[in-house]
C-alpha cells in the first residue's frame, strides 16, 4: 500500500467577478483533480486554531499530524532546516523578507524616499517582495547586510527570491511581528515589532535600509525601472523544536518532494527524507511528478507540495492563476495518478488552502480536501469536481486535518 499527500499549496480562492463569479478552480479544467474527487470524499478542512502563529507551512505541519498550536514555531526554523544551517537549541530564526518601503504622500513631496530617517508612520509598505528580486541580487544584498550587521549573535544567511533568513543566537522569540503581505499600500507604523526584543529588530530593520537604501545594486534597479529592495522586513520567527517522527510513529519510510525550503524543511522535521531540490529542474512539473513516483517504489508515502510561481500568487492577473491550475493538474496530477496505479493499491489524500493577498488585504480561500483509497468504491456521483463550492457542499461536517494521517497509514485495504 502506497500513501500520498498532495498538497496543492495556495490555490484556493473566493469566486472572481473577472471569473464571472466563478472560482478559479470552478474555470479551470481539472479532470484529474476531479477524478479523485468524483472516487473519494470531498469536504472542507477546520481551520487552524485562532491562537496558532500564523505563516507559511502552518497547514502543512497540520496535515502531516501535527498540532499547530504545540509544534508549528513559524516559517523560519522550516527554512533554516531546509537550507541546513546550524542552529542551536536556544536560537531564534526569523525569516528576513526583502520589501520596497516608500515615503508617503505628503513625505514625497518633501523629498520622498530619502527624507526616510526611521521607520515609521510615514513610511508605506510598497512591495512586499521587493518586485519579485531574483536570489542572485537578493544575495548580494543579503551578504552586504550580515558584512555590516553580522556578529556572535545574530547572522542572516541569503534563501531565494525575496525570502531570507536571521539567526539570533540564544535570542527573543516572542516578538510580535507582522507578514508584510498584510501591509502592501499601508503605513508600517503599527505594524513594527512590538513586545520582548523587538528594540533589537527594530534597530536591524533600521540599519537594513541605512544600507540598501544606498546600495548600488538598488541603484542599477531603479535606473531599470525595477522597485529597490531596501528593507529586511523580519517575522516569521520561532525555535526549532525537536518534532516525534512521523515514519517512526506509523514504522513506514517516507519522503517530502517539494521545491519549496519551508515545506522541505517541515517534511525534515517531521523525520522525512528529503528530495534533492537539484533533482526537481526549477518549476517543472512533470519531472516533479516523476520524482515522487520513483521515490515511492522504494518508500511506503510520498508528502508532495507544490505551490504556483510568486509572480501568479503575487500578481493580479486572475487568468495566470486558472492556467496555473490547469497546469498542476495536467502536468503533476495526472502522471502522479498514472504513476500510482501502476504501483498497485493507493490511499491519496489532496489537500488545498488559500494564500491570496491581494492589494495588502488577506483573501485566503477555504481549506478543502479529498480523499481516496483505491481499494474503496466510489462514493460520490460522476458530477463531483475537486472545487471549494462541492467542498462547501458536501455533508461531510469540516474535519481535523491532523487526524488524516492516522485514516492513510491505517492497515488493512
Amino acid at each position: 500500500m502506497k500513501q500520498v499527500i498532495l498538497h496543492v499549496d495556495g490555490m484556493a480562492d473566493h469566486a472572481r467577478q473577472e471569473l464571472d463569479g466563478q472560482t478559479p478552480f470552478q474555470t479551470a479544467s481539472t479532470p484529474h483533480l476531479d477524478r479523485i474527487a468524483q472516487g473519494g470524499e470531498i469536504g472542507l478542512l477546520a481551520a487552524a486554531p485562532e491562537d496558532a502563529r500564523q505563516g507559511s507551512g502552518l497547514t502543512g505541519t497540520a496535515i502531516l499530524g501535527y498540532d499547530p498550536k504545540k509544534y508549528y514555531q513559524g516559517p523560519g526554523p522550516f527554512e533554516a532546516t531546509s537550507l541546513g544551517i546550524a542552529i542551536g537549541e536556544h536560537d531564534v530564526i526569523y525569516r528576513c523578507t526583502m520589501v520596497t518601503l516608500r515615503a508617503d504622500v505628503q513625505s514625497v513631496s518633501k523629498g520622498g524616499l530619502n527624507e526616510i530617517k526611521k521607520l515609521g508612520p510615514h513610511v508605506v509598505m510598497d512591495d512586499a517582495t521587493a518586485g519579485l528580486i531574483s536570489t542572485e541580487e537578493a544575495r548580494e544584498l543579503v551578504e552586504a547586510i550580515n558584512e555590516q550587521l553580522g556578529s556572535e549573535m545574530i547572522q542572516f544567511y541569503p534563501g531565494l527570491g525575496h525570502r531570507h533568513l536571521m539567526v539570533w543566537v540564544d535570542g527573543k522569540s516572542r516578538a510580535v511581528c507582522t507578514d508584510p503581505q498584510l501591509l502592501v499600500g499601508r503605513s508600517i507604523a503599527d505594524a513594527l515589532p512590538t513586545g520582548d526584543g523587538s528594540d533589537i529588530l527594530r534597530k536591524l530593520m533600521d540599519a537594513s535600509f541605512q544600507i540598501l537604501r544606498d546600495h548600488p545594486l538598488n541603484e542599477e534597479r531603479h535606473a531599470a525601472g525595477q522597485k529597490p529592495a531596501n528593507c529586511l522586513w523580519l517575522w516569521g520567527q520561532g525555535r526549532a523544536i525537536l518534532w516525534p517522527s512521523l515514519s517512526e510513529r506509523f514504522k513506514m519510510s517516507g519522503v517530502v518532494v517539494s521545491q519549496s525550503d519551508v515545506h522541505r524543511g517541515l517534511g525534515i522535521m517531521a523525520g522525512l527524507e528529503a528530495v534533492d531540490s537539484a533533482r526537481l529542474a526549477g518549476a517543472d512539473l512533470r519531472i516533479q511528478a516523476a520524482v515522487a513516483l520513483e521515490e515511492l517504489k522504494k518508500k511506503d508515502f510520498a508528502y508532495v507540495h507544490v505551490e504556483l510561481p510568486d509572480a501568479v500568487v503575487y500578481g493580479l492577473d486572475v487568468a495566470a492563476k486558472v492556467k496555473g491550475i490547469e497546469a498542476v493538474d495536467q502536468e503533476l496530477v495526472g502522471p502522479l495518478l498514472e504513476g500510482l496505479a501502476k504501483l498497485g493499491s493507493h490511499r491519496i489524500s489532496v489537500f488545498c488552502d488559500g494564500g491570496n493577498v491581494h492589494l495588502g488585504q488577506a483573501a485566503e480561500g477555504p481549506r478543502f480536501f479529498v480523499y481516496r483509497d483505491s481499494a474503496a468504491a466510489p462514493s460520490v456521483g460522476a458530477g463531483q469536481r475537486f472545487t471549494e463550492v462541492d467542498a462547501r457542499a458536501s455533508t461531510l461536517p469540516p474535519r481535523d486535518a491532523t487526524k488524516f494521517v492516522v485514516r492513510l497509514f491505517a492497515k488493512g485495504s
